[in-house]
């Protein structure tokens, strides 16, 4: 089935996969998912992203983490902000600090997908994507 917010259901996959602790999920491959995996990665809240698949069947596979023996999911929640029918727009002044800077802000900026903290060191702005904590 194709999704119309690619984000959202990617978001939604993750949380699912968390709840249920899965060690795995699969999320339709795009340029915007590939970005947001990344940062993730970058940022700790994933193990590993890898790609299976060919074509217009790429997925992503997404390596969720865990910490502890009772096995707690790093990720607490994910919160689409900007959504299709109505976008989210920061200033560099005004980008947003998540849980006072415990969380992350995906931001979308004209140098590419990046964590609030990136873009207020780039000091550049954009569109709130989502929040991670």
């Amino acid at each position: 089935m194709a999704a119309n917010d690619t984000i959202a259901d990617m978001l939604t996959r993750i949380r699912n996969a968390n709840l249920a602790r899965h060690q795995t999920t699969q999320v339709p491959a795009t340029k915007m998912t590939r970005s947001i995996a990344k940062v993730l990665q970058e940022e700790g809240f994933i193990a590993e992203c890898t790609e299976s698949g060919e074509g217009i069947n790429t997925n992503l596979v997404i390596s969720l983490k865990y910490k502890g023996k009772t096995r707690q999911p790093l990720i607490t929640a994910l919160k689409r902000i900007s959504k299709p029918g109505l976008r989210v727009y920061s200033t560099r002044k005004e980008l947003p600090k998540v849980l006072g800077g415990i969380g992350i802000a995906i931001i979308s900026t004209s140098s590419g997908i990046m964590t609030d903290r990136e873009a207020r060191r780039q000091n550049v702005g954009g569109e709130v994507l989502c929040y991670i904590w």
